[in-house]
């Protein structure tokens, strides 16, 4: 996560969204950058502990700033990634259809342990975050990056995974998207808004 106080933003990093590509671009520019542990923290988190610290310590009360990714699409991104020899809880031999399995088992392995971008993204239900971008429409996020910065904002290339055959049985798909209905619908919502959600979107994010 990095914080920009002229700009007014909190960017947080939200796992798999190209997180790692706009910390590359934008680290530099940051006043204060959380890492470890903390790289990933979440929105409810974020206004539970941290703004209130900003606000209180520096007087700084930004706007938080965060991607989301298609949930079925995020979810082979960390396949492919920990399919690469020598990843940290590496997936094995494990395909996508028994990768997915695993994410909605019970207790998931270490390997299956991915998160849920809805948890992330709200707090008490209500999307938690001001402007809220797609991943799939990441040029709109660099156009409000770089008006906001006054300068042009382009993304490297960071942790790309080598491509892999990701298809799920439909069965299989659809007991994804029950089990993590919420996600898909506030995937569904942002992009059926252009690809951005910004203030005053905080309705329940169902």
């Amino acid at each position: 996560m990095l914080i920009f106080s002229r700009q007014n933003l909190a960017l947080l990093a939200v796992p798999k969204t190209g997180s790692t590509a706009l910390e590359t671009a934008l680290r530099g520019r940051a006043d204060i950058v959380f890492r470890g542990r903390f790289r990933h923290m979440t929105a409810r988190r974020f206004a539970r502990r941290v703004a209130p610290l900003l606000e209180d310590g520096y007087r700084l009360a930004p706007e938080v700033v965060a991607v989301m990714r298609e949930p079925t699409d995020r979810l082979a991104s960390w396949w492919r990634y920990r399919s690469r020899p020598g990843a940290t809880h590496g997936v094995g031999d494990a395909d996508f259809p028994a990768f997915v399995q695993a994410v909605l088992s019970p207790s998931p392995p270490a390997w299956a342990g991915v998160g849920d971008q809805h948890a992330f993204l709200t707090d008490g239900g209500r999307l938690a975050v001001d402007h809220l971008f797609a991943y799939e429409a990441m040029p709109r996020l660099m156009a409000f990056l770089s008006e906001r910065f006054e300068t042009d904002i382009s993304l490297p290339r960071k942790n790309v995974s080598a491509p892999r055959d990701a298809a799920l049985p439909g069965a299989l798909h659809d007991r994804l998207r029950a089990a993590r209905a919420q996600e898909y619908a506030l995937h569904a919502r942002l992009m059926a808004a252009g690809g951005y959600l910004g203030p005053g979107s905080a309705a329940p994010a169902r």
